[in-house]
């Protein structure tokens, strides 16, 4: 069930306990967009979608963040936050990750054994 997706923006639907929530999404897709991440930034409005990625650090960022550690299956393996400076482990299962301002996933109902699906915004083609 390999997924591909290319940097951009979308939306996360979170299955939570409260019902479904949809979120604004960026992907971070490309090597260079996963290097950079949230870096620079003062905030985000939604989530970041790393992928591919199975860990996460918080160097040279400005503020703490929720992490969100995906399996191949987009379902929640682990939820930690981090304050800036940290270096996350790696999780064996991880294959995206999610980051996000620090205590908003648990508004969102962003828990282990959580679900979540993600859609991409469709770009029109000019002629």
């Amino acid at each position: 069930m390999g997924r591909r997706w290319s940097d951009g923006r979308g939306k996360l639907i979170v299955q939570g306990a409260a019902g479904a929530v949809a979120v604004p999404l960026e992907f971070a897709t490309s090597y260079r967009a996963r290097t950079k991440g949230l870096l620079g930034r003062d905030a985000i409005d939604g989530a970041m979608l790393l992928s591919p990625a199975s860990s996460v650090h918080t160097f040279r960022m400005r503020f703490p963040i929720d992490v969100a550690y995906l399996d191949r299956n987009l379902k929640v393996i682990a939820v930690h936050t981090m304050r800036p400076g940290r270096l996350g482990l790696p999780r064996l299962r991880s294959r995206h990750v999610l980051e996000a301002e620090a205590g908003v996933m648990a508004g969102w109902g962003l828990g282990v054994g959580a679900r979540v699906t993600v859609e991409t915004e469709q770009v029109e083609q000019v002629e």
